[in-house]
C-alpha cells in the first residue's frame, strides 16, 4: 500500500521539502482557533472573537491570489521568505493589542495584516510537487500526501493551541504558531533545487497562458462552500465542548475530525481510482454534507468524537481530488495562482463560516449553529455539478 509514496519520497529533496512545509504550514490550523480562545477569554463574546478570526481568514482571501501569481512570476524563495517575516510580526502586534487592551480597532487590523502576509506554502508544495514529478498517478500520490499532512496539522495544531491556551495562557498557542511559521517557512524557502522556475510576466499578452475559468470558478466556490462548513464546525466545536464544561477537550475534539480524514487520506493516495477527478469532487461534497448532519443531535462529548472521526472520511478524497482537478486544468506558468485561487476560496468561507457560526452559538446554542455547516455543504454539492463532465 504505502510503496506509491516510497517512490515519490525517493526524489532528492522531495522529503526535505515536504517536512519543512508540514513546519511551516502548523499556523493554518492554530491561528484561527488561537484567535477564538485568545479573544473569548479577554472579551467572554464568541461572537467578536469569530469576527476578529473572520477578519485574519478574510485578508487572507483577498491577498493569497496576489501572493500566489508573485510566487509564479517571482519564484518561491523571496516571496516566501518576505511573507513569512511580516505574518510574524503582524501576529506578535495583534498579540499585544489584545493584551494591553488596545482599542479593538487595531486588533481588528492587525488580524487582518497577519492574514494577508501568511505564507501560501500549502499552494507552493503542491506547485512544488507538480514540478519535480511526471507521472499524473505520481503527482496525485503527492497530494494525497499533502492533504495526509494538512489533516496531521489539524491534529497536531488545535491540540497543542488549545492545550497551551488553557493550561498555559492564551498567548502561548498563538505565539508557537507565529514561531513555527516563521522557523518553517524560512527552511522551506531556502530549499531552492527543487523550487519550480519563476515565470517572469511580459508585455506580449499571448505570453500569460489563460485560466480555464470554467472549471476554475466551480472549484473555487466549491472550496468557498467548504470552508465555510470548516470554519463553522470549529468555533461551534469549541462552544460544545464549553457547554459541556470541557473546553479543553475542544481541541481533541477537532484532531479527531482531522484523524478520520488523515486515514481517508493515505488510503486515496494508494489507489488508482477508475473514475476521474471532477466526478470525485461531486460524490465527496455531497457526502461531507451528509456527515454533518448528525453533529447538530448529539449531547455527548464521547459520542460527538466518535461521529467527528466518522465524518472526516469525507474531507481528504474530496480536498485531493479538488487539487489533482486543478492541477489538470491549469496551465503549469499559473499553477500556483490557481493552487491559491483554491485556498482563498477555503479560507475566505472560513471567515463568513466562523462569524455565522458564532452569532448561532451566542443567540441558540452550539448544536443549532452545526446546521450553518449542512447548509454550506449542500452549497458545495451543488457547485460541483457544474464541473465539466469531460474529466469525470
Amino acid at each position: 500500500m504505502l510503496t506509491s509514496y516510497r517512490r515519490i519520497l525517493a526524489r532528492p529533496g522531495t522529503l526535505r521539502f515536504s517536512m519543512t512545509g508540514l513546519v511551516a504550514r502548523l499556523p493554518i490550523s492554530m491561528i484561527g482557533l488561537g484567535i477564538v480562545l485568545l479573544v473569548s477569554a479577554a472579551t467572554g463574546s464568541y461572537g467578536v472573537a469569530g469576527a476578529i478570526s473572520a477578519a485574519y481568514m478574510v485578508a487572507n482571501a483577498g491577498f493569497a491570489i496576489l501572493q500566489g501569481r508573485l510566487l509564479d512570476q517571482l519564484g518561491q524563495g523571496r516571496v516566501l521568505a518576505v511573507a513569512s517575516v511580516g505574518f510574524g510580526v503582524a501576529i506578535s502586534l495583534l498579540v499585544v493589542s489584545v493584551q494591553e487592551d488596545w482599542p479593538v480597532v487595531w486588533t481588528y487590523l492587525l488580524a487582518a495584516v497577519g492574514g494577508a502576509f501568511l505564507p501560501q506554502v500549502g499552494s507552493s508544495v503542491r506547485a512544488r510537487w507538480s514540478h519535480v514529478l511526471d507521472r499524473p498517478a505520481d503527482v496525485q500520490t503527492a497530494f494525497a500526501l499533502e492533504a495526509v499532512l494538512d489533516e496531521a496539522v489539524f491534529i497536531i495544531g488545535p491540540i497543542l493551541v488549545a492545550f497551551l491556551a488553557t493550561a498555559w495562557d492564551p498567548v502561548a498557542g498563538i505565539v508557537a504558531a507565529a514561531v513555527a511559521c516563521v522557523g518553517g517557512t524560512l527552511a522551506y524557502a531556502a530549499q531552492r533545487s527543487t523550487a519550480p522556475p519563476p515565470h517572469p510576466r511580459t508585455r506580449a499578452s499571448a505570453a500569460q497562458p489563460p485560466m480555464p475559468w470554467r472549471s476554475v470558478i466551480p472549484l473555487a466556490v466549491v472550496c468557498a462552500a467548504l470552508g465555510v462548513l470548516f470554519g463553522a464546525a470549529e468555533v461551534t466545536t469549541v462552544a460544545f465542548a464549553d457547554e459541556q464544561g470541557h473546553k479543553a477537550v475542544s481541541g481533541a475534539l477537532l484532531a479527531l475530525w482531522a484523524a478520520g480524514s488523515l486515514s481517508a487520506g493515505v488510503i486515496t493516495g494508494a489507489i488508482h481510482w477508475r473514475r476521474g477527478p471532477s466526478f470525485r469532487v461531486r460524490w465527496g461534497s455531497l457526502a461531507m454534507a451528509g456527515a454533518m448532519v448528525p453533529l447538530a443531535f448529539i449531547g455527548s462529548l464521547p459520542l460527538m468524537g466518535l461521529v467527528l472521526f466518522v465524518a472526516g472520511f469525507a474531507i481528504a478524497p474530496t480536498m485531493i481530488a479538488t487539487m489533482s482537478l486543478t492541477d489538470a486544468v491549469v496551465p503549469a506558468g499559473r499553477l500556483t495562482e490557481g493552487m491559491a485561487i483554491m485556498q482563498t476560496g477555503l479560507v475566505a468561507g472560513v471567515a463568513p463560516g466562523a462569524t455565522l457560526s458564532g452569532l448561532v452559538v451566542d443567540h441558540q446554542g452550539a448544536s443549532p449553529a452545526y446546521l450553518v455547516s449542512v447548509a454550506a455543504g449542500l452549497v458545495a454539492a451543488l457547485a460541483a455539478q457544474a464541473l465539466p463532465r469531460g474529466r469525470s
